[in-house]
């Protein structure tokens, strides 16, 4: 048998066999989850680069000088 589909065999059997309860903790784990990855999102993390530039070129060119450390000929 495939490891994946072991894997998800076992998973499944538990969420099946699981208690009312359980699967209500579940339920609220999930919505909790989507809340932050996708409403928060949203509303506190803007898309700074499509605000600030105008083509792909000019974005590619910020986040390199972003996280490429410049150096002064000075040291």
């Amino acid at each position: 048998m495939n490891p994946v589909k072991k894997i998800f065999r076992f998973y499944y059997d538990g969420f099946r066999n699981m208690s009312s309860w359980g699967k209500k903790v579940w339920i609220i784990i999930l919505i909790k989850l989507f809340i932050i990855f996708a409403i928060l999102k949203l509303f506190f993390f803007p898309d700074f680069l499509k605000r600030n530039f105008e083509n792909e070129t000019q974005r590619s060119e910020y986040v390199l000088d972003q996280i490429t450390p410049t150096y002064n000929s000075y040291d």
